[in-house]
């Protein structure tokens, strides 16, 4: 099979997918009822998206300027945003694309190593996954009623949540003192691995140890620490702030713990391989909002369509607004991303 062949494949295999996790989102749900939502919003709320929305991406955007910190000095803050809003809008369409359309544009617009700047992506994936961790099980600590419906007594849980949230906070500062000696040890295992798909194995380890190498420059661990959290704490916020915009919603009360474990099951939603999440967010929010917190079900679809769908028109337009003004064209910056992976 060609790679164009597979690509095709990967396409439809995706878009099935989707469809299918979109019909298990809307089945049993009348339509006319969910429209209705609709017009007893409190929109105030539902308008918070937006700026809390470019506030994460801009964040992640910061960020990532001190991840790269030693490949250049004076990166340029708005070309990275434009790189991350880019990235975005094309996961809405071809998903993981656009985890390498970012690194590409970045090096476009700043002349830094693409290669480079991937391996930052790579690890950054990794430092989300330990910020989540971290966030959710200081959330639980603080407040374990959130998962109630689960266990009869959740005040019980509370040192484990708190042992959780401190491994978290080791484990994301090892990972850049140590990651040398980590990627060491992991290389043991390149043994194991088929010679046809040892290449691709070695150049994810040498992204892997390209991106942390931010080590080397210990005085912005700190503020990546907490860039981190702000990133992942500012997306919780733009899930709990349209919790007000339903009253029936707004009176279950989940909070911002609530808000939280929102945002865990949806960072899941993501990881799954369809285009921006579609139908697999849109379940996943619709079953946890109804099982957890006794949202009705209509009420719960709706929310999630409303979250994810501002969410997306947010990232399209912002990305393509980036496109047009740096003289960018979507075909080649998808087509030369691929190359470069």
């Amino acid at each position: 099979m060609t790679p164009k062949s597979k690509s095709i494949l990967r396409t439809v295999l995706s878009v099935l997918l989707a469809a299918a996790f979109l019909a298990v989102a809307f089945r049993g749900i009348n339509l006319v009822e969910l429209a209705g939502t609709l017009g007893n919003l409190r929109y105030g709320w539902i308008a918070l998206i937006i700026p809390v929305g470019l506030l994460s991406h801009f964040a992640r955007a910061l960020r990532w300027k001190y991840m790269l910190g030693h490949v250049k000095e004076g990166l340029s803050v708005r070309n990275l945003f434009a790189a991350v809003m880019i990235g975005y809008m094309v996961n809405n369409v071809l998903p993981r694309v656009g985890e390498l359309v970012r690194p590409y544009v970045a090096g476009r617009l700043e002349g830094i190593s693409k290669s480079t700047a991937l391996g930052s992506v790579v690890v950054e994936r990794i430092i989300d996954f330990v910020a989540v961790a971290f966030l959710l099980s200081l959330i639980m600590f603080a407040s374990p009623s959130t998962l109630g419906v689960f266990f009869d007594d959740a005040d019980t849980l509370r040192p484990w949540f708190l042992g959780g949230s401190i491994v978290s906070l080791l484990l994301f500062i090892a990972l850049f003192l140590k990651s040398e000696a980590l990627v060491r040890s992991a290389r043991f295992f390149l043994a194991f691995v088929p010679q046809r798909s040892r290449p691709r194995v070695e150049s994810f380890f040498d992204r892997f140890a390209s991106g942390f190498r931010i080590a080397s420059e210990p005085r912005h661990l700190w503020i990546i620490v907490t860039l981190s959290l702000v990133i992942w704490g500012l997306y919780a916020a733009g899930l709990y702030l349209p919790f007000y915009a339903y009253p029936d919603i707004a009176s279950a009360d989940p909070g911002f713990g609530g808000a939280v474990v929102l945002l865990a099951l949806s960072s899941i939603a993501f990881i799954i391989p369809v285009p921006g999440a579609f139908g697999t967010y849109h379940s996943f929010l619709r079953f946890a909002l109804a099982r957890l917190y006794g949202i009705d079900d209509v009420v719960a679809l709706s929310f999630a369509i409303v979250t994810h769908e501002l969410n997306v028109i947010l990232v399209s337009v912002t990305g393509a607004y980036f496109l047009v003004k740096d003289h960018l064209r979507i075909t080649d910056v998808s087509a030369s991303a691929m190359e470069e992976a």
